[in-house]
């Protein structure tokens, strides 16, 4: 993930002189730093994204059975913020995913590449809608089908991944 340091270090002014003539002081936007990477380090970095994203899957994980475990009465604050810090880091990995299948996509010309990058996205958001945790508890039939459709999409993701390294290495 980018760091705020990195980022800060990386700024640019978004629209050079304006502090002039608006009287405004210039906002300084971070550059990109994978701009110019070639598209091995692109395909590293989707790859520790999701890297990133199975982390916060088990922080998710983890912050519901503690939240289970501690009641009643339950602690539903510190349950709550552990799924703030989940779904920030979930959204930033999105954010930084979106931002390289637009790289391949536009200045790189790898549309087959960026495919790969949307498809993979949106596999993510299926696992998240599937894994998120059920208000109720899943019945005994409910329970083996959910657990399918979460190794199916598991699988899924793996064979994009699979394809985006594999494509990726056939475009260099």
């Amino acid at each position: 993930m980018i760091t705020a340091k990195a980022a800060a270090d990386s700024a640019v002014p978004s629209v050079p002189g304006t502090a002039v003539a608006t009287g405004v002081p210039e906002r300084e936007e971070p550059a990109w730093p994978w701009k110019d990477a070639p598209i091995r380090a692109l395909v590293q970095r989707i790859h520790q994204l999701q890297a990133e994203r199975a982390q916060a899957f088990r922080r998710l994980e983890e912050g519901h059975l503690q939240y289970l475990r501690s009641g009643p009465p339950y602690d539903f604050p510190r349950y709550r913020s552990t799924v703030h810090e989940v779904t920030q880091a979930f959204a930033a990995a999105s954010r930084e995913v979106l931002a390289v299948e637009a790289e391949l996509a536009g200045p790189r010309g790898q549309p087959l590449l960026a495919s790969h990058v949307r498809s993979l996205q949106q596999l993510e958001q299926t696992r998240l809608a599937t894994v998120r945790p059920h208000p109720q508890p899943l019945s005994p039939t409910q329970l083996p089908i959910h657990c399918c459709r979460v190794i199916k999409t598991m699988e899924a993701i793996s064979e994009v991944l699979q394809d985006l390294r594999f494509d990726a290495e056939s475009a260099e």
